[in-house]
């Protein structure tokens, strides 16, 4: 069951339903749909990713619901929340191949970084990308975030190295768009 907690025009959030366990499990055996998370290597089952979701359901982590037919699409959150220096690191993942491209990231990002900053009274959201993942920079770009540096050739995937990039965004960078 979902619960529109931040809602947008095409998409809410939802607090996480263990029920999606098996969707999520889904996605994560998914090689094109994990080649953007540090998990590619890693194996899935129902099992342990149900013991994920109940972890991290009990943060700032939300699934991302289509708003005209109540369907999960993907998730976001953030992670490593520091209340004294009011910063956190944010991450997204859309798991509907069919969502891809369409503006539906950069509108769930949105809504959840809205929510840190008057919500949860963050300052500093944080986040990092694999250089090749160049649709996810331009999302990022277009909602505020600013490149800060890069891990050079710290990725390694399909016998190839690429570099880590890491981006920040303040309110001002934000709300200004």
């Amino acid at each position: 069951m979902y619960f529109k907690k931040l809602i947008g025009k095409n998409c809410y959030l939802s607090p996480i339903d263990l029920n999606d366990a098996e969707k999520f499990t889904e996605w994560l055996n998914d090689l094109e749909l994990i080649e953007n998370l540090s998990e590619y290597h890693s194996i899935f089952n129902v099992e342990t990713e149900k013991a994920f979701l109940e972890t991290i359901s009990k943060t700032h982590n939300y699934s991302i619901i289509d708003i005209t037919n109540d369907t999960v699409i993907g998730v976001c959150g953030f992670l490593d929340i520091d209340n004294v220096q009011q910063t956190a690191e944010v991450g997204i993942f859309i798991g509907e191949k069919k969502y891809w491209g369409k503006g539906y990231g950069t509108e769930a990002l949105s809504l959840l970084i809205d929510y840190g900053f008057k919500a949860i009274n963050l300052h500093n959201i944080f986040l990092r990308v694999y250089s090749y993942n160049e649709r996810a920079i331009k999302s990022y770009e277009k909602i505020g975030f600013k490149i800060i540096g890069k891990r050079r050739e710290a990725r390694f995937l399909k016998m190839e190295r690429f570099d880590i990039v890491f981006m920040d965004l303040l309110p001002g960078d934000f709300y200004k768009k």
